[in-house]
């Protein structure tokens, strides 16, 4: 950025960005007036080690060699990565982490701070933001997660701070772990974690063997962080004021991963993590960096990681960029989808941990694999590249037999095998004339069901004329249709043998009468309207129809549609039934408490909510051939204030398997018009995964599952039994082919039909100098 006179920077907070920052910008240009602020002492800091990834690590040494140099000779490197639970340690390598003690870090920026002459100000409260953004160009805002200058200017940034449901405490021990170490402690009170690693090396007179027998160990220096969700920590009594007996207690709990020595505390309290998200970083010649933007559990260990990485953002955009405005738009157009991967993986595994009692009944390899894949950055193929033979040995126990690959393996429901772990999930196409599906359906069901999924689902197929969405949609509700289907059904079976093919029976409610999808989805029709019915007279947007809320007498109604419609999926051959009580449709209606405001026998508590759908499913059951599957398709949470929420679900799925279902298909949302979802890769599976481990009834996870690494992931941790995809389908219908091949995969559960066996390996391009896979050893 060209500069008419020295910019002139405030910093607030000493921490490990706002120090970073400043060195940065004064080594750019050393005439740049630089003062930080820092109300504590110099070595005052919340923690014990800060762990770096080679990626951040080589951001730092393009920008200054000087301190890269420093930290380097105080680095402690380790790859392994321990997990005990239940007595039991399991070690999984390949992880390259690097870290280094949090006062070490400060100190090595102190002092090259002040060796570009940056004006370090300790023990000095900071003026009022509002005075420095008068008096300097530029305000650096790196207060942390309390930032009071975030406060300051909430009105511009717009924070939205969350707090989630653990407890833990910073300490430290005495020895040097010899690998990153999870542990997990089963307690009266319930389950504690412990996260710790290595900060500082051993003396140098003590010669350490690769890995060291950790009580034997007697020098550097560990993080140790315990973890507990807040009833737990209540329950144990650590909400006692004592912090001493804290202390003490943390120890002893985890004293075989301590080698019965004591941990210390840095005046360490219990708290709590806060998720910080602001909707603007930049308010005028104010921003922010850091904690006091974004925060990440530290359970991926990227708290520094990120505000080392603002910092070299801000500096390389005030260099890059004509003009302040311009250049903290970029920064924070760099930074904003960097920082929010990063969020959403911290996240998930914060939940992962917040809810690791869960687990705890894996078997103690399967739950190490679990946790290491718990961010969705650690995945199947990616710890098979770090450590081949730990992955291996969870594949061996798992079932897998040698070469196949986890999506591969089969799965039982009733009568039915199902070949692999891959459904093709449910679409609506909007092709059918009178509710009949015609050429286009064969094609599209028959091409997928070639492609070499296990099972293929056919879009919503709807139980009467008034219960379809649009004028397109299909149904099963004549002879006529009926034989449409069974001609596809047919097909399937005829020259796709090992694919099945299920149907999924449903009714619109309150979304029906409306366009098809490309022409304005959820719009009224113009004209050649019917009338919706419902749970409630809740239109579902403005404009919408206001369907009629249901009688006593419609209701049985219905639930005889839904009957007759089943007994015709019988006789089309379908092998698996699928109930629609997702999405907003008419069933699901009933089951939220945002759709569903009866004041009779079907509406009011979750039970009264669930009384009609299930009398359907009972009703579909009795006319279902025993033998065949039955699922349950179900919106998990409706990503809206006072809806259906994740405990809900549970017990929804829970009454739907006392009833007989087979399995629950866990999809999420679209009941109500004003849902906030929160999307991201694979965003619905801790739905999924949370109904399998409470409800004890298989699940079928959707939702932005996209790679054959995400399937093997998923399934191999089990966080679902079955993995349903669209949108792939859509662009490739042999995606599970494909799949197959690029994984080098030829056994069963991936057999290409007879007519397409030539193409099942891809042609040769005569290339031999193909470039392989990199891999890069982050966390």
């Amino acid at each position: 950025m060209p500069e008419s006179r020295p910019l002139r920077v405030a910093i607030i907070g000493g921490g490990p960005g706002g120090l970073y920052a400043a060195a940065l910008l004064k080594r750019l240009d050393p005439a740049r007036d630089i003062t930080l602020w820092e109300r504590n002492d110099p070595d005052d800091t919340f923690g014990f080690g800060v762990v770096l990834s080679d990626e951040t690590l080589g951001g730092i040494e393009h920008a200054d060699p000087a301190v890269h140099e420093s930290l380097r000779r105080h680095f402690v490197r380790w790859n392994d990565i321990d997990i005990v639970h239940r007595g039991v340690r399991h070690t999984a390598g390949g992880h390259g982490f690097a870290a280094l003690g949090r006062k070490r870090l400060l100190q090595i920026l102190h002092d090259r701070c002040r060796t570009l002459g940056v004006d370090l100000r300790f023990r000095t409260e900071a003026p009022h933001p509002a005075l420095l953004s008068e008096t300097y160009d530029l305000v650096v805002a790196a207060d942390g997660v309390h930032s009071t200058t975030r406060e300051a200017y909430a009105d511009a940034f717009r924070p939205r701070l969350t707090p989630h449901r653990c407890r833990y405490i910073w300490l430290a021990a005495d020895f040097a772990l010899d690998a990153f170490r999870f542990e997990i402690a089963e307690t009266a009170h319930g389950v504690m974690q412990l996260h710790g690693y290595p900060y500082a090396r051993p003396s140098p007179d003590h010669h350490p063997s690769t890995r060291h027998s950790g009580p034997q160990n007697r020098f550097g220096a560990s993080t140790v962080i315990v973890e507990m969700r807040e009833e737990v920590w209540k329950a144990a009594g650590f909400d006692e004021p004592d912090p001493r007996a804290s202390v003490e207690r943390c120890a002893k709990i985890f004293s075989d991963a301590l080698g019965g020595r004591p941990l210390k505390s840095n005046n360490s309290l219990w708290t709590t993590f806060r998720t910080v998200v602001n909707e603007r970083w930049s308010h005028g010649n104010v921003v922010l960096l850091g904690d006091a933007a974004h925060t990440a559990h530290f359970s991926i260990g990227s708290g520094t990681k990120l505000a080392v990485e603002d910092a070299l953002a801000l500096a390389a955009c005030l260099e890059e960029q004509p003009d302040l405005p311009t250049a903290l738009r970029a920064y924070e157009e760099e930074r904003r989808p960097v920082v929010a991967s990063t969020q959403r993986a911290a996240r998930a595994s914060l939940e992962w941990f917040e809810n690791v009692g869960l687990y705890v009944g894996q078997r103690p390899r399967r739950f190490a694999f679990n946790l290491l894949t718990r961010s969705r950055r650690v995945t199947h193929d990616n710890l098979r590249l770090r450590d081949a033979h730990f992955t291996e040995a969870v594949e061996r126990e798992f079932g897998c037999p040698p070469g196949t690959p986890p999506m591969f393996t089969p799965f039982r429901l009733r009568g039915l095998t199902l070949r692999n772990r891959v459904v093709v999930s449910p679409m609506d196409m909007y092709s059918a004339t009178d509710g009949v599906p015609g050429d286009f359906h064969l094609v599209h069901l028959g091409a997928r069901a070639l492609g070499g999924a296990a099972l293929v689902m056919t879009e919503m197929v709807c139980v009467s004329p008034e219960g379809r969405i649009t004028p397109g949609c299909t149904g099963l509700y004549t002879a006529r249709q009926t034989d449409a289907w069974r001609r596809v059904t047919d097909f399937v079976h005829t020259r796709a043998p090992g694919t099945a093919i299920g149907v999924q029976l449903g009714h619109s409610g309150r979304k029906g009468s409306t366009k098809v999808m490309w022409e304005g989805m959820d719009e009224p029709l113009p004209e050649g309207n019917w009338p919706l019915v419902a749970a409630s007279p809740l239109p579902y947007k403005p404009g919408s129809q206001t369907p009629r809320q249901l009688s006593r007498a419609q209701l049985t109604d219905l639930r005889e549609q839904f009957a007759a419609a089943a007994w015709r999926a019988g006789r089309a051959g379908f092998d698996l039934l699928e109930l629609h009580c997702a999405h907003g449709y008419l069933l699901s209606g009933f089951l939220s408490p945002l759709t569903n405001r009866r004041t009779d026998a079907y509406g009011g508590s979750l039970a009264k909510r669930l009384r009609f759908p299930l009398e359907v499913f009972d009703a579909v059951r009795a006319m279902w051939p025993a033998e065949r599957p039955m699922t349950v398709r179900i919106s998990a949470t409706d990503w809206a204030d006072g809806g259906t929420s994740a405990e809900d679900a549970v017990e929804i799925a829970r009454a739907f398997a006392a009833h007989g279902a087979d399995a629950i298909d866990v999809s999420t949302g679209q009941v109500v018009a004003d849902e906030a979802p929160d999307f991201g890769r694979s965003y619905q599976t801790p739905f999924a995964d949370r109904i399998r481990h409470e409800a004890g009834v298989p699940v079928i996870a959707v939702g932005a599952i996209s790679s054959w690494d995400d399937v093997n992931s998923l399934i191999l941790a089990g966080r679902t039994d079955l993995c349903a995809l669209g949108r792939p389908h859509l662009h490739d219908p042999n995606w599970t082919l494909h799949a197959a091949a690029e994984q080098g995969y030829t056994g069963p559960g991936a057999d290409w039909p007879a007519p397409y066996r030539a193409g099942s390996r891809p042609p040769r391009t005569g290339r031999t100098d193909a470039p392989k896979p990199r891999l890069t050893l982050t966390s």
